[in-house]
């Protein structure tokens, strides 16, 4: 089987493969044909820009195109795939495993304080993977398919479990190179942007204390996730805007001021602009 040969003319970025609003579960979990047949087990080059997703092959394989590097898939191979990086997939008919999708809210939650696994899980990579993390992944399917007591709180857990073991066995692989200049400066602007967003910081502010120019920072935030500078320290206010509105009863204008909006109105402007729907919808939408 050839790798694929992209033909679109851009790169698209969906949400939840192509769906316009935000992951409506704690994560999602699908098998690898459920989406693939329905695209002759081809999906062209796109990126997720609050989506993060795992793949294991358990059976089958194909090639998997990440930041335009080819890479062959087989049996027991595990694609790690952070937000904002362009992939793409050929398969082979019949193609068996899992993709488990994780937002980014649940990823905030779960790599709060334990040391550099974001940075480790920061790299658009094919691993091989063990027994134990496909047995995990089928754990996961389970889990996602069924109605239980406690299915958020297993499914919180099993994704944190997943991100370790991902993170691990990458580090184990020793596959990884030092990674590029740009590439570091785009992990310490994402670092800085979860330590001050709440301060407004501007564009100007993050590339001063990088010490580069605001045009580089804009080029290479752009180049590597397709969203400018200023778009990824909106993004990160919003993001925790929507945990605020999910797991909390705080008013909106509560929410606006604890984010560090002086002014609620235009907080709910920037919301709606943001998430396609105003902070009230979208609370009101959680609850159905």
């Amino acid at each position: 089987m050839a790798p694929l040969t992209p033909t679109a003319p851009s790169i698209q970025s969906y949400s939840l493969f192509g769906e316009s609003v935000h992951l409506p579960d704690v994560m999602h979990c699908e098998t690898i044909a459920e989406r693939s047949v329905l695209h002759d087990w081809e999906l062209a080059p796109h990126r997720h820009a609050r989506l993060h997703q795992v793949m294991l092959v358990q059976s089958g394989g194909g090639w998997a195109h990440l930041d335009d590097h080819a890479t062959p898939l087989r049996p027991g191979s595990v694609v790690n795939v952070p937000p904002g990086h362009v992939h793409a997939f050929r398969f082979e008919h019949n193609t068996q495993g899992w993709v488990v999708t994780l937002a980014d809210e649940l990823l905030d939650e779960i790599l709060t304080h334990v040391g550099d696994v974001r940075q480790s899980l920061s790299a658009c990579c094919v691993l091989q993977g063990s027994d134990l993390l496909a047995s995990l992944m089928a754990q996961i399917w389970q889990e996602f398919q069924g109605t239980s007591a406690a299915r958020a709180l297993m499914l919180r857990g099993l994704s944190a479990t997943l991100l370790g073991h991902v993170a691990r066995t990458r580090a184990e692989s020793d596959a990884d190179t030092t990674a590029a200049t740009e590439s570091r400066l785009v992990q310490r602007f994402r670092q800085l942007v979860d330590q001050h967003y709440l301060e407004h910081w501007r564009v100007a502010d993050y590339a001063r204390a990088l010490s580069v120019t605001t045009t580089h920072l804009t080029r290479v935030t752009r180049a590597a996730t397709g969203a400018p500078a200023s778009a990824l320290i909106e993004a990160r206010a919003m993001r925790e805007a929507r945990r605020h509105l999910a797991y909390t009863h705080l008013s909106i204008s509560t929410i606006a001021y604890a984010l560090g909006y002086a002014d609620p109105a235009y907080f709910t402007r920037v919301f709606t602009r943001d998430a396609g729907i105003s902070p009230r919808t979208f609370r009101a939408r959680l609850k159905m």
